[in-house]
């Protein structure tokens, strides 16, 4: 039988979808990226906004107009959240909420009556890596989130939190750098909550799989900028967990953070990326923003406005706040108007696009190894041009001849000019 994963959202729901088309696999199935030849087709939905939740429902409808012969299992929190919804559009045989994700690759193949294996079973070794070609993977960690954010409508949709075991997490890795994978990134809903039901934390994991593992890149997904443990900075020591991390501030004001019952204030934000800075020389912060949350006053926006100027980003996620039902924020008052969202939505990418460029402009005339990926652009004399991303996750471009490959090599270059959304390198990879 032949399956079709497909996603939208967040690296979390990439990350099932891995270990789904590995779990098909090992049932004797073969993993296509083509719909339309598809017997079976998963989709894995996403309803972190509004917007998030109407494109799910297109794409159910959209997969079962090309291919209405294919059966079609949902999951994800579009799912999860309005299952008699999903369950009731045209084409779906299968609804697979959140928490029995686990078990979605059984579900399906039982109660759909495709549990039968095949004559010619697909090796278990093989895997389909779909979604980032073969340098890196996802890894789930952990689900779920005890905290209630008064925007977020992810908490809940995935329930409460749950973290896998560390020699699990251990084996899959061991297992995709067999496959060739050279980068792990580890995900989760609430990342740095890793291990709040087993009496572990998240510095136990990394610990365990820098020492476990022989992988030679090791990333963080999105982290939320509390509760990290003490010993957690220190770990960046180890040039095999890259300098990078994605915090999300969501507001530079104080009082804003606090309707929207965030856990970290501006004052404790500075001093982790203070610390990250002060051990690692060119650490990369990134963030994510909401623009004109309920409430927020023209001295709050200049406040938060001003906090992410001085503090400097890599690069910013700006997301104009829209009301989503079944959080607590959808019902605050003093909404902003679309026009005053608009105009500070503007400000705040000018602002983000200059500090993107200035941290490239500081990272110009240093050396780093560059994980090549497999994407090229053919040039007129028939060299490629070639992209690939630096510990610090920096997009970075280069120029290799006609017949030579790069894909999945990590080779140390100097970062020389800026190009339009990258930095250009002098290549040298004999």
């Amino acid at each position: 039988m032949k399956v079709h994963l497909k996603t939208l959202g967040c690296r979390l729901n990439e990350a099932e979808l891995e270990t789904w088309a590995q779990a098909f696999q090992k049932s004797g199935h073969a993993i296509t990226k083509k719909a339309e030849t598809a017997q079976l087709i998963v989709i894995n939905s996403c309803a972190v906004t509004q917007d998030a939740a109407r494109k799910s429902r297109q794409l159910i409808r959209r997969i079962h107009r090309d291919n209405p012969q294919a059966k079609l299992v949902v999951s994800g929190c579009y799912a999860t959240l309005n299952q008699e919804e999903a369950g009731a559009l045209l084409g779906v045989d299968l609804v697979v909420s959140n928490k029995d994700k686990d078990q979605l690759v059984e579900k399906t193949l039982s109660e759909l009556n495709m549990d039968t294996m095949p004559t010619m079973a697909t090796d278990p070794g093989e895997t389909s890596l779909f979604t980032r070609g073969r340098q890196r993977a996802f890894i789930k960690v952990q689900d779920g989130c005890r905290y209630r954010c008064t925007f977020c409508i992810v908490t809940v949709a995935r329930g409460e939190e749950a973290s896998r075991a560390i020699q699990t997490v251990v084996n899959e890795i061991n297992e995709l750098h067999q496959q060739g994978i050279t980068e792990a990134i580890l995900t989760g809903v609430h990342l740095g909550g890793y291990g709040s039901d087993l009496g572990i934390n998240l510095s136990d994991l990394i610990k365990a799989i820098l020492a476990e593992t022989d992988i030679p890149r090791l990333r963080l997904g999105s982290l939320e900028p509390w509760e990290l443990p003490d010993d957690f900075f220190e770990l960046f020591h180890n040039p095999r967990l890259m300098p990078h991390l994605h915090l999300p501030l969501q507001s530079g004001s104080d009082t804003v953070l606090r309707r929207m019952a965030r856990r970290c204030k501006t004052e404790e934000f500075s001093a982790i990326v203070q610390q990250l800075r002060a051990k690692i020389p060119h650490f990369n912060i990134t963030t994510d923003i909401i623009v004109g949350f309920p409430g927020e006053t023209e001295q709050e926006w200049q406040d938060s406005f001003n906090f992410i100027k001085q503090t400097g980003f890599g690069h910013i996620h700006i997301f104009t706040y829209s009301r989503r039902e079944g959080t607590k924020a959808a019902n605050l008052p003093e909404q902003i108007p679309e026009d005053t969202k608009k105009q500070r939505s503007r400000q705040l990418h000018e602002l983000a696009n200059n500090m993107k460029l200035q941290f490239f402009k500081d990272n110009l005339g240093q050396e780093f190894p560059v994980l090549w990926e497999g994407y090229s652009i053919a040039q007129d004399d028939g060299s490629q041009q070639v992209f690939g991303y630096t510990p610090n996750y920096l997009r970075v471009s280069g120029i290799i001849e006609a017949g030579v490959s790069v894909e999945n090599k990590t080779l140390k270059v100097k970062l020389s000019e800026l190009g339009e959304d990258y930095i250009i390198a002098n290549m040298s990879y004999n």
